[in-house]
């Protein structure tokens, strides 16, 4: 076995695989239920901006607090069972209010445990192996984001279809069988190694002490982050390109496979990306990953030119959309440590969340907001705009491709 695929992970690998079949279930599957409930997609851009920001910023408070008290691994397992258990409130909804709800309550989870369960898993290997690390876990992770929307697509066709909402919200209370495994898996098989608690620690005085190469690499994410848009947004853009064909039930099924389409390239883009990384420069990698999803929002703006599109075309736009999905989360985790001090690991990456909810929120409100007030081409072809400046702020830095 190599010598960086050690207890721990493999238990986060486990872990992230269970809670990603619990909430990708789910979200593959959510724009077929919100037509149903009259959500626009206006409603679903804001929903998926605030959850996702609401995380994020949760992810520098919390990544900070466990650098001070020196230990992660039971604020992980709570957040995972957070996870685990929100989006089962979708099974209430008849309006937006229990989805948002439901969103909150998962992505606080989420933002408990994102930014330290990367400290964790980079602290648990050697510097030179750490791309692979995380290429990995990324590709474990996406197993999860493969079962889920295959599981909620077979259960769509089996379950009862009378009233046309029932198997959604059957879906959304199944989620809780992976859901509670997640954390049981990580409180089983990840171990701690606890480090020297630092409780006189300041978060603002943390921050000001991150290093320029690492406030520099978080200006070009936030620039791109001002587009990078959910990809519900995107599920949500192929049902609606396919329904006028199909009809609304089969295209969610359709939109929910090409999900399905989009997790597979990434599961198995994350390792050969994570591994190129432990022998090459990570920046341009990571800004030919951007590029990626800035071809896949102009891509989309024009295929709403024509107003519908086939499955083959979709499913090329969601193949680039996994290339870009396996790019960024496995760059992003492997190179802060490369970047920063072991001793603020936590605050690094809980920084680097916040910037990434920042603009999350402005990403998918702006582009659900654009798309019901002026036109879907508006939303997608801005959110193109702002990633490519994003992909071009990572590279004319010259000082940032040498400190990588």
């Amino acid at each position: 076995m190599p010598r960086w695929l050690n207890r721990n992970v493999w238990g986060m690998t486990i872990t992230s695989l269970l809670s990603d079949a619990c909430y990708e279930m789910v979200l593959a599957v959510l724009p077929g239920f919100l037509p149903i409930i009259h959500v626009a997609a206006a409603a679903l851009g804001w929903i998926e901006g605030a959850s996702d920001a609401f995380s994020s910023f949760l992810k520098l408070f919390s990544g900070h607090y466990s650098d001070k008290i020196g230990r992660r691994k039971w604020m992980i397992a709570l957040g995972y069972l957070f996870t685990g258990t929100g989006l089962s409130i979708f099974a209430t909804a008849v309006t937006w209010i229990p989805i948002l709800l439901g969103r909150m309550v998962s992505w606080f989870g989420k933002g408990i445990r994102g930014s330290l369960r990367d400290a964790m898993l980079s602290e648990s290997v050697d510097a030179d192996v750490r791309g692979r690390a995380f290429g990995f876990h990324r590709a474990g992770d996406t197993v999860g984001a493969i079962v889920g929307p295959l599981a909620g697509v077979a259960l769509l066709s089996l379950l009862p279809k009378a009233p046309p909402d029932l198997p959604f919200r059957l879906i959304f209370l199944l989620s809780l069988i992976p859901g509670l495994c997640a954390p049981l898996a990580f409180a089983l098989m990840v171990r701690e190694t606890r480090r020297q608690p630092m409780p006189r620690k300041k978060l603002v005085a943390s921050i000001r002490q991150l290093p320029a190469a690492f406030r520099r690499f978080l200006l070009a994410i936030g620039v791109f982050g001002l587009g990078d848009f959910s990809p519900t947004l995107l599920t949500l853009a192929a049902a609606t390109l396919l329904r006028s064909a199909h009809g609304p039930v089969r295209a969610a099924q359709f939109a929910a496979i090409l999900y399905v389409i989009r997790n597979i390239v990434y599961a198995a883009a994350a390792f050969p990306i994570g591994s190129l990384a432990d022998r090459a420069s990570k920046i341009p990698l990571l800004a030919g990953g951007y590029l990626c999803e800035a071809l896949v929002a102009a891509a989309t703006a024009l295929l709403f030119t024509r107003h519908s599109a086939t499955f083959p075309i979709l499913a090329i736009v969601f193949v680039v959309s996994g290339i870009f999905a396996a790019a960024q989360d496995t760059l992003t985790g492997a190179i802060p440590p490369d970047l920063t001090d072991a001793k603020m690991r936590g605050t690094v990456y809980g920084t680097m969340g916040a910037v990434n909810g920042a603009g999350d929120l402005i990403a998918s409100a702006m582009v659900g907001t654009l798309w019901t007030v002026v036109s879907p081409v508006a939303g997608f072809g801005a959110a193109s705009a702002l990633m490519l400046c994003g992909a071009a702020a990572l590279v004319v830095d010259p000082r940032s491709r040498d400190a990588l």
